[in-house]
């Protein structure tokens, strides 16, 4: 399969591109959160970076806000079994990907580039 320009699958691929766009709609996979507490249960993120992430999301379809909470569509909902597809690889291959990153790390005699 060719990834043109056009393609749909570069649409998933954009989609999971953002470090933060799955996190936050796994964080609502059981139920609408208001901002703060999102961000709380999320961790590791600003405010300002979460709310550019739910706005995307928004835009795109997958998420909306109703009285002040961020709830997932049922297009989003969809999306959360891709997710948990990508959960059960890193499961599985996570650690190949540490002890490969490690060893070029170590033969390049530096930390990350």
């Amino acid at each position: 399969m060719e990834f043109l320009a056009d393609c749909r699958t570069r649409l998933a691929f954009d989609l999971v591109a953002n470090t933060w766009h799955p996190v936050v709609l796994w964080a609502l996979k059981d139920g609408p959160r208001r901002h703060a507490d999102l961000r709380r249960g999320i961790g590791g993120i600003s405010a300002k970076v979460l709310t550019e992430a739910v706005r995307r999301l928004e835009h795109d379809g997958l998420l909306t806000r109703v009285d002040g909470a961020y709830g997932l569509t049922e297009l989003g909902r969809t999306f959360l079994e891709p997710i948990e597809g990508f959960s059960r690889w890193v499961v599985e291959h996570g650690d190949a990907v540490l002890a490969a990153q490690a060893a070029a790390e170590a033969a390049s005699g530096s930390g990350r580039d």
